[in-house]
């Protein structure tokens, strides 16, 4: 089993609706995804999956993220723009565009921070 990853940002805001905490206020983050695929098979090149386009696939989800306020996306109308929501959104989302029976998405980290990060997988 092959395993490759990438990671890329994005800045944006958010609030957590009946957070008890600074966290209600709206605050904005430098955030950080790290996207990980693995394979069982390499191609005739010797490659799981090209960088180029796992990179412009992350690049094509975080593009809606960048520079918004989070709670106004589709996906965070009725659920709070948590980091586990993030990565949870922007998993389903790679795994839609890659998934094909040898390559399949593994998991997705979202950090708001340096030291301070959520994972999602199924």
């Amino acid at each position: 089993m092959f395993e490759i990853d990438i990671e890329k940002s994005f800045s944006a805001a958010h609030t957590l609706v009946g957070y008890k905490g600074d966290c209600s206020k709206l605050h904005g983050h430098n955030w950080l995804v790290q996207a990980f695929v693995v394979a069982e098979k390499l191609d005739e090149v010797g490659i799981a999956v090209d960088f180029k386009k796992l990179k412009k696939e992350i690049d094509d989800i975080i593009s809606e993220f960048d520079h918004s306020l989070l709670n106004d996306l589709d996906y965070f109308k009725v659920q709070n723009p948590t980091s586990e929501k993030i990565a949870e959104v922007i998993y389903k989302k790679l795994a839609k565009a890659l998934n094909d029976g040898n390559v399949k998405v593994s998991k997705v980290r979202v950090c708001e921070s340096l030291t301070s990060g959520a994972t999602y997988s199924e």
